[in-house]
């Protein structure tokens, strides 16, 4: 269900914002911080988030699985930025996606890489 005012140009704007922020003080900018310490920061940070993501759907606790996800979500955004990637990217692919079976979907990238070994 579609909540109004919350749609890709949300995706859109926070990329927006990580991108101004890449060049901040370290200092001053948790966003600079993490993009100056590199991948490993940034995926070490998607793995705490993920796994918390986890523990607060575990608990059934809906408040905390919402903020949880959104931290995750905001540091994959970071993982795309450091990549030079835009989320528009990510909900491309979903799109591609769209109607696809994910069992089907699957197949097609496990026969792709089988095919491409």
């Amino acid at each position: 269900m579609k909540q109004p005012g919350y749609d890709a140009g949300t995706l859109a704007r926070l990329a927006d914002v990580i991108e101004a922020r890449r060049g901040a003080d370290p200092e001053r900018s948790y966003v600079a911080r993490l993009l100056a310490r590199g991948p490993d920061a940034i995926l070490k940070k998607i793995g705490e988030e993920a796994t918390e993501t986890v523990m607060a759907a575990k608990d059934g606790a809906p408040e905390r699985i919402v903020s949880e996800v959104a931290d995750l979500w905001f540091h994959c955004m970071l993982a795309l930025a450091h990549y030079g990637l835009r989320p528009e990217a990510v909900l491309a692919e979903l799109e591609r996606r769209a109607g696809t079976s994910g069992l089907d979907e699957k197949a097609s990238r496990k026969a792709a890489a089988e095919g491409g070994a």
